[in-house]
């Protein structure tokens, strides 16, 4: 009689080879508090503040953009369900960060100072930029 033999799955599958990929964080180059403009999509032009950002997914939420219908089934009984507009996540490579000085979107370098302290440098006027203040 033949025996039969089970391969073991890992419990955890992040930890995997396959999936360890999937699990690294992405630099992005807005923080939370950026102001950022639209330059691909459906809201292209639109300007937002950025809610949050998901490094692993390369993703940021920016208020008032990429606005999605969600149907909601209500809970409770004093929770009324219905259709409701919210923000979904857009790529992050949608949006470009506003440069304080101009207004305009500009691209972002990095410059450490003599103190050793890094900086963003924007790229079109090559003043600093100021992370925004959670």
């Amino acid at each position: 009689m033949r025996e039969l033999k089970y391969r073991k799955t890992a419990k955890n599958r992040l930890t995997t080879d396959r999936h360890s990929a999937n699990a690294e964080r992405v630099s992005v180059h807005v923080t939370k508090g950026d102001t950022v403009r639209v330059v691909r999509g459906d809201d292209k032009g639109k300007e937002g503040t950025v809610i949050r950002v998901y490094t692993k997914k390369n993703r940021v939420l920016v208020k008032g953009v990429n606005i999605v219908k969600k149907h909601r089934r209500a809970t409770s009984a004093e929770e009324e369900g219905g259709i409701r507009e919210m923000e979904a996540p857009m790529a992050a490579s949608n949006v470009m960060l506003i440069d304080p000085k101009s207004g305009k979107p500009t691209r972002v370098k990095a410059r450490t100072d003599k103190d050793g302290t890094k900086e963003r440098v924007s790229v079109k006027s090559g003043d600093s930029i100021p992370m925004a203040t959670r």
